[in-house]
């Protein structure tokens, strides 16, 4: 037995947190019965309705594309803007795992596994993410230490963060910076580095974990093997 919005979830549907939404706006049925609370648990083989359609289960499939600047990170976008789903082509509902701003760069996965999209956004698993910023400004010493120490945004402190300098441009007083964080907060190694008085010019997503997209151009995605999706659910269940 399994909660409902999981089981959604890893039916391919949509997250597990837009499944409880739609359990809350009574828009679920489970054996032809209307759910309209959270916490219920269900066989893994009960009919599922979802507004008048049935939800089956879907073959898993995982997706690491190298985002293009200028394509936001959602599956429908209501200012008709070029969406990352838009990139792929699949007959199955992917989901991206996590989110990168519309100018940022680099890798993102898209699956239809709810339960490896939790795992690995889920804060306490410390999945390593590594970013290349380009910044305005030589950066200091002090403001490295005070980055990998942790910065205040928004009144909370961020964890302790790998910083490594990759080239200083003393011409045009830029800085590119390699950054590696668990933490996914809403655009926060802009707000990091803003936080130590940096503009950040560029933002590029190298890995996620042990992921990377060096052999993907911009806007091109390849599957996963069985053995990284193994590697990833191992790595998360290790932590």
């Amino acid at each position: 037995m399994e909660r409902l919005q999981k089981v959604i979830a890893n039916r391919g549907y949509c997250s597990r947190r837009k499944a409880e939404e739609l359990i809350l706006q009574k828009k679920v049925k489970v054996n032809g019965e209307v759910i309209s609370e959270l916490g219920v648990k269900i066989d893994d083989n009960a009919m599922i309705e979802i507004e008048g359609q049935i939800i089956v289960r879907e073959e898993k499939e995982y997706i690491l594309l190298n985002k293009p600047r200028g394509v936001v990170t959602t599956t429908k976008d209501d200012k008709h803007r070029e969406t990352v789903s838009d990139l792929i082509v699949t007959d199955k509902r992917l989901y991206p795992v996590g989110r990168l701003d519309y100018d940022t760069t680099g890798a993102l996965l898209l699956t239809n596994d709810g339960e490896l999209t939790n795992l690995l956004l889920h804060p306490k698993n410390e999945i390593d993410k590594v970013y290349i910023a380009k910044v305005r400004g030589l950066l200091t010493s002090k403001d490295i230490a005070i980055l990998k120490s942790g910065v205040i945004i928004n009144g909370v402190k961020t964890a302790k963060a790998k910083v490594k300098v990759k080239k200083f441009d003393k011409k045009n007083k830029t800085t590119i910076v390699e950054i590696t964080i668990h933490e996914g907060k809403n655009h926060q190694i802009k707000n990091m580095l803003m936080a130590v008085g940096y503009e950040v010019l560029k933002l590029k997503r190298e890995k996620i974990a042990f992921l990377d997209v060096k052999s993907l151009k911009s806007g091109e995605y390849r599957y996963l093997t069985i053995k990284e999706v193994k590697q990833l659910y191992n790595l998360v269940k290790n932590k």
